[in-house]
């Protein structure tokens, strides 16, 4: 997965949110993965930006993951917060302060998942993340659209802190901040194979509006399937198995079986019936953008 995804072009890789299961991975294995990670990403390019995750219950199991990965040589951590009481303000402040101070060598993506992390990321909040050196990016998520909230959170982060959007709002974003935007958005889509997702970051990057315009359509055509965007709440309780069910079914990578209690048995039929068209639909637009825009190859990317 890790050398497809670098030799395919993408920009950074975030690792062990919902798709690598943080949830349900024991200590040793988790430790197995991102030790894995490492050891790939030094023979295939030392340089490039890998995140893994390090979310917990409590802070000091969270502090624990992070020592680890630095001294793994990672270059950060993809990180939500503790969740069994949700987060108030002063709570989660304090909880992104201690983090950073006690492993200050880390970069900390955060991971906003309104479902996963029981509510969003209050606008005060965001003040203090940008005042923390440690904290590069938030991975903008939980079915957040790029409308009044984005809009008003990034009056308190501001253009040049990146507030990252999903694919699908990237081209919206781009059209009301355009090249203020920094740090552009995420994508798990590109699990199911990159290259449409990357040629709308090249159009974005190149300034081909129209271009960027077209495929963001397609796009929103091939996910409007797809439960994610039916009924979030309803997405986010089989959230892990249907990205399972989704990505398998593209075949870019083998992600392997579910483990409990998150598993594809237990998944509603029609979701997966909407999640494998919305798995078909994608690999129609893959050959429309073959037709209309030409093959990309990892040399293209800005």
């Amino acid at each position: 997965m890790i050398r497809a995804l670098i030799n395919d072009g993408v920009d950074a890789i975030a690792l062990n949110g919902t798709l690598g299961e943080m949830a349900t991975l024991t200590l040793e294995e988790w430790k197995a993965y991102a030790a894995c990670v490492a050891e790939t990403v030094r023979d295939v390019d030392p340089d490039f930006p890998v995140f893994i995750g390090a979310t917990t219950l409590n802070t000091r199991d969270t502090v624990s993951r992070m020592k680890y990965l630095a001294d793994l040589g990672i270059t950060g951590t993809l990180l939500g917060r503790p969740m069994w009481g949700e987060m108030v303000a002063p709570v989660m402040e304090r909880f992104y302060r201690d983090v950073a101070t006690a492993v200050p060598e880390l970069a900390i993506v955060v991971y906003d998942n309104t479902a996963a992390f029981r509510g969003i990321i209050p606008r005060s909040v965001y003040r203090t993340l940008v005042e923390l050196p440690q904290v590069v990016a938030v991975k903008y998520a939980g079915g957040a659209s790029v409308g009044f909230r984005y809009h008003n959170d990034m009056a308190h982060t501001g253009t040049s802190f990146p507030l990252m959007s999903i694919e699908t709002d990237w081209f919206p974003a781009w059209e009301m901040y355009g090249e203020e935007l920094v740090g552009m958005a995420w994508s798990s889509t590109t699990a199911m194979g990159p290259d449409p997702v990357l040629h709308l970051r090249d159009a974005l990057q190149q300034g081909r509006t129209e271009d960027a315009r077209w495929l963001t359509e397609r796009l929103r055509w091939a996910h409007e399937p797809f439960l994610v965007g039916q009924d979030f709440m309803e997405f986010a309780k089989y959230n892990v198995p249907l990205e399972k069910i989704r990505i398998n079914e593209a075949g870019y990578i083998n992600v392997g079986k579910c483990r409990p209690p998150y598993t594809e048995d237990l998944v509603p039929e029609q979701h997966v019936k909407t999640t494998l068209e919305h798995v078909a639909r994608y690999r129609q637009i893959s050959d429309e953008i073959t037709a209309k825009l030409g093959a990309r190859k990892p040399a293209d990317q800005g």
